[in-house]
């Protein structure tokens, strides 16, 4: 017998609804369901998830067999303080829905969260088809949580710890002729019992980012049969260096002088063939499609185990996509890559909780929905968060394109034992042998905030195991070691990762270790009606009362991100997060999945468009020049996303430090970006005449003259770059019209006029707007660390006023006295927005008489600046870079 690397008592006789081979795998039905409880909240799934048998899909997709039987739908219950030994063929007092966990509404029971009954005793009754006899039949768990005992007929065939992994049993021996009896009992303390186990966020007590337990049985339990000598399980890694795939099969029974014969598929056409045997061999694929989030290519591979004399014993289909994840130095800092080019992972933070189901999706539709909505959002990454998921999952990230981080489940706070820490780690092994051949898995991360860390060495070791386990995928030590209960930055595996709300911010990567941004985010708002726990202890890191405003914000921290990106070398970004939970308000979309918060083109465009300029940088540095802010804070950007050919239209869209497109020079005459310049087509000069980008050729159209007002002049025409009838709408294409000093025609590069710049304070920080690139009227005027991208940051001086963001540094209330609050505000032309630079280096209002000052001198993030008599003191010390 070959059995994998690690003692896991797993199935790896694994089976599924591999789509690559368009083969559909029936499985004979369960019982039917249960009555579902009334949950707070309903999916678009809940009442589709027992209309038959629950999760009647095949259960492990990375290795199908034709043959399986369901065993999902209706199971008894008893429910025990005590750990008491089963009782055999005697019916059981409650009904429950399996795989639903205990406490959730769809298993039919939804016991409270603080049940103290740990031990649940499950019990149904099957029949084995007739037409597997002379075949061994193996009963599969996808998970309990946390430790299981099967009997069978009154005999116990074997036990499992560890709620996230899969197990199985060859129940052969205790099968009879008829009706056959299986008997669970699991046991669940969670985070009570005195036991520190692998839980992730469950608690007994749920409230704030903590959530409610899903106990017992979790995943499909199903049954196949198999020959006495079969595949157990294969590893399937890519080799891209050579085009092949290096493949290990492990098996059961007696497999002497048996072989291996793997071959490669493009759909049902076999491209590359191998024979070997039980260690790792190679199968050439030939001229490799890779894989990757905007191709996420899927080879089949069928593995025929064969005897002695040729003859086939066994036969598995499984798949495999050819990509590598890596690191490289790209503008002159290590990043992460992918098929050897970096690529911005920009993901969100997926903990994998449902409203109906808890742990248990209602639905496999269900669960490839969450994953279909985070793609079509323009995200390329999932974190998931502290749990892990089915192998339905992993398949549905396969097919369509996500990169996977996965979580290790944590401990508890409590410091545990060394036997309780051994017991964890044998469960990240088990989890990362399971997984290991999902081409969509790039990232491990050990440990997040601290979170069932018991020292620092400790860490370091145990990341050194994983890394050892699986040299094919990075490792991140610790998500989030500035954070919280952390014991530090363990220094060893691949990445540097530090948490930030609302962020973002990041270190620099080091020499062998990138640098990401592995939470941040978290903005939330209420949504009446499609919220689970309405007084619920907690909302978001930053709460908001409209989508516009949420999009908006959002928007300015992906800019911020690419900032992040080109100037310390920021691998990835996850967002906080995907869905709702509980008493967390603050996902993209609302617990029930019903109700999205954000405007879902402009949250695409945004993430692709920084995906999208990391790609660049693979061939080329970033762009020179400054963003131009136009009218409602939008910046003049080229039609077709950086492509920017002759003709191509100037408009208006949200800013986007990433995008290429948006980065304009000016040399006192032309306005340039891509190679080309700002032009008038057709050399107009009437009202209405369009703009667009064409060859720069030193003529009339192409000449802009910045006004005193903030708008730009074309003196061939006479007239200003303007937006129709003011418009601000992505997509609103800009004209020339007569100069007027209206909103329509206030156009400034990077935040101000041409020639924007930083203006330093007290203690070098930087004159900042709060609200970070939103600056509307009333936003606070303070000092914050400098940040060469932040468009708030970037002023400029037209010899009175102070502008960023298309408006002006304000004296609040026209005030004049000592104390006076500064803000921003429309420009209108005020003593209030008038600003002299003295000698000294100060600002002075001619109005009052004051200076712009830092109360009290003080240099930290968030000093509101203020009016107060000039005194040449540091506390007034403003200048411009």
């Amino acid at each position: 017998m070959h059995l994998p690397h690690r003692s896991r008592l797993l199935a790896a006789a694994l089976a599924a609804v591999v789509s690559l081979a368009t083969t559909v795998l029936v499985g004979g039905s369960a019982a039917d369901a249960a009555p579902a409880q009334p949950s707070p909240l309903t999916t678009p799934w809940t009442s589709q998830a027992l209309t038959g048998t629950p999760l009647p899909d095949y259960p492990r997709p990375q290795m199908t067999r034709p043959d399986w039987q369901n065993l999902n739908g209706e199971w008894q219950l008893r429910q025990s303080t005590t750990n008491d030994a089963p009782v055999f063929g005697q019916t059981l007092p409650e009904r429950v829905n399996v795989p639903f966990p205990v406490e959730s509404a769809l298993s039919g029971i939804k016991r409270a969260a603080n049940d103290n009954r740990f031990y649940l005793f499950y019990r149904r009754t099957f029949t084995v088809p007739a037409a597997w006899s002379g075949r061994r039949v193996q009963l599969h768990f996808g998970a309990v949580d946390w430790q299981a005992t099967v009997w069978v007929n009154g005999v116990q065939v074997g036990s499992h710890t560890g709620g996230y992994d899969r197990f199985e049993f060859d129940i052969t021996p205790q099968l009879n002729g008829g009706t056959n009896e299986i008997i669970v009992r699991a046991y669940d303390p969670s985070d009570t019992g005195g036991l520190n186990i692998a839980r992730g966020k469950q608690v007994r007590n749920p409230g704030g980012i903590m959530y409610t337990p899903s106990s017992g049985i979790w995943q499909t339990v199903w049954m196949e049969p198999t020959p006495t000598s079969s595949i157990f399980s294969a590893d399937l890694y890519p080799n891209l260096a050579n085009n092949t795939l290096r493949v290990r099969v492990f098996t059961r029974g007696d497999v002497t002088g048996h072989s291996v014969l793997a071959e490669a598929m493009d759909g049902t056409t076999v491209v590359g063939t191998a024979t070997g045997g039980f260690t790792e061999f190679s199968v050439p694929v030939p001229n490799a499609h890779r894989w990757s989030p905007d191709d996420p290519f899927l080879y089949n591979l069928r593995l025929t185990l064969r005897n002695s004399g040729g003859t086939a014993v066994d036969q598995t289909m499984h798949y495999f996509g050819m990509r590598e994840i890596g690191k490289a130095v790209v503008n002159g800092r290590l990043v992460l890559t992918l098929n050897g080019q970096f690529l911005f992972q920009n993901g969100v933070l997926d903990q994998g909780f449902w409203p109906d189901g808890l742990y248990t999706a209602p639905t496999d539709a269900a669960l490839a929905g969450d994953l279909q909505k985070i793609k079509d959002l323009g995200f390329n990454m999932v974190r998931k968060h502290i749990k892990v998921e089915p192998q339905r999952w992993f398949y549905h990230a396969d097919r369509l394109g996500l990169l996977v981080w996965q979580d290790m489940p944590s401990m508890g706070e409590a410091p545990g034992t060394a036997a309780q820490h051994a017991q964890w780690e044998t469960e990240v092994g088990q989890i990362v042998d399971e997984h290991r051949s999902s081409p969509a898995l790039v990232t491990y991360v050990a440990f997040n905030e601290g979170w069932g860390e018991w020292s620092l060495s400790e860490t370091t070791r145990v990341v050194n195991n994983i890394k050892a386990q699986d040299p094919t995928r990075l490792v991140n030590a610790h998500s989030g070691y500035n954070c919280c209960n952390s014991k530090g930055d363990p220094g060893n595996g691949d990445i540097m990762d530090w948490h930030w709300y609302v962020g973002p911010n990041s270190i620099a990567p080091s020499a062998t270790r990138t640098a990401v941004l592995g939470e941040y985010g978290g903005l939330g708002m209420r949504t009446p009606g499609h919220e689970y726990s309405p007084n619920g202890q907690f909302g978001g890191y930053e709460m908001h009362t409209s989508s516009q405003v949420m999009t908006d914000r959002f928007v300015g921290l992906i800019n911020q991100a690419s900032g992040l990106m080109w100037t310390r070398g920021l691998s990835a970004l996850v967002y906080t997060q995907p869905f709702d939970v509980e008493g967390e308000i603050n996902g993209l979309w609302t617990y029930d999945r019903q109700v999205l918060k954000f405007d879902a083109a402009r949250m695409r465009a945004a993430n692709q468009q920084l995906i999208a300029a990391s790609q660049r940088l693979n061939s080329a540095p970033p762009p020179a020049g400054k963003g131009i802010t136009g009218p409602g804070g939008k910046c003049a950007d080229v039609a077709s996303d950086d492509v920017g050919g002759n003709n191509a239209a100037v408009q208006l869209w949200d800013c986007q430090i990433s995008a290429y497109d948006q980065h304009w020079t000016w040399n006192g005459q032309t306005l340039r970006t891509m190679g080309r310049c700002l032009d008038i087509a057709n050399a107009g000069t009437a009202n209405g005449s369009l703009v667009q980008l064409f060859d720069c050729n030193g003529s009339g159209a192409q000449n802009w003259v910045a006004q005193a007002n903030g708008s730009l002049r074309n003196p061939t025409s006479g007239r200003c770059l303007d937006s129709p009838s003011g418009g601000t709408a992505n997509g609103t294409r800009l004209q020339i019209y007569d100069c007027n000093g209206s909103g329509a025609q206030m156009f400034r590069l990077a935040g101000g006029s041409p020639g924007a710049t930083i203006i330093n304070g007290p203690g070098g920080q930087c004159i900042d707007v709060a609200a970070d690139d939103t600056g509307g009227n009333g936003a606070v005027v303070q000092l914050w660390g400098c940040q060469p991208y932040a468009v708030d940051q970037h002023w400029t001086w037209d010899g009175q006023a102070l502008r960023t963001l298309n408006r002006c540094m304000d004296a609040t209330g026209n005030g004049t006295a000592n104390g006076t609050l500064i803000q921003l505000w429309d420009c209108n032309g005020g003593g209030a927005q008038q600003w002299v630079p003295q000698p000294d280096g100060s600002f002075k209002n001619p109005q009052s008489g004051r200076c712009l000052d830092s109360p009290s001198g003080s240099t930290s993030n968030g000093a509101r600046l203020q009016l107060w008599d000039c005194n040449s003191s540091p506390a007034q010390m403003f200048w411009k870079n």
